[in-house]
């Protein structure tokens, strides 16, 4: 990333950013304040100025990674109408995602968010709100919703995290399983609805 002009050019947004940076180089263990002050080419203190440690950088980072993630997210269901079509497109997306980025993905499920939280209250809601719309159609109670929304995060989140972890080792393809898997949480949910 390079060292800043001026020393106090240095933003809170530009040390997120390089935390990013070695995240996707190195993985979640370069998520620290002195590898992040090697990165930018500064000393480590400057980096107390915007955020308070190690685990101040770690959870904006999370927090940046998961708006990173709902952007993605968004885009890719834009046009759609249907619930099953944005079922299936928000459950593309999220597999995506986690190919493209691994390591951004596996922090932002290791990392659990407090809605007690401002900040991760936001993102927490956001996430919500994205899922909710994507199953609005569906016309569910709220203990419907409830149950549909942990199934769903349960199969992708469950299903992604095996894939990555290399266990997934029998010869079927796995995109053939994914398609299969998102095919029976669109039954799932046609019962969880047709149940009081």
């Amino acid at each position: 990333m390079g060292r800043p002009t001026k020393e106090n050019s240095l933003t809170r947004q530009d040390v997120i950013e390089a935390a990013i940076c070695c995240l996707e180089k190195e993985g979640e263990a370069a998520l620290g304040v002195n590898r992040v002050a090697r990165e930018l080419g500064i000393k480590p203190p400057a980096i107390y100025k915007h955020l308070d440690g190690n685990a101040a950088l770690r959870k904006a980072v999370v927090l940046e990674v998961w708006q990173k993630y709902l952007m993605y997210c968004e885009q890719q269901t834009a046009q759609l109408s249907t619930p099953r079509e944005m079922l299936l497109a928000g459950g593309h997306a999220t597999r995506n995602f986690a190919r493209t980025y691994p390591a951004f993905y596996r922090l932002m499920m290791q990392y659990q968010l407090q809605p007690s939280d401002p900040d991760a209250g936001v993102v927490i809601q956001k996430s919500l709100g994205f899922l909710k719309n994507s199953l609005r159609l569906y016309e569910l109670n709220e203990n419907q919703l409830i149950d549909v929304m942990r199934m769903v995060n349960a199969a992708i989140t469950g299903f992604i995290s095996i894939e990555q972890a290399g266990l997934m080792t029998l010869g079927r393809s796995t995109d053939e399983s994914y398609e299969v898997m998102l095919d029976a949480l669109l039954v799932a949910i046609e019962h969880i609805r047709s149940t009081s």
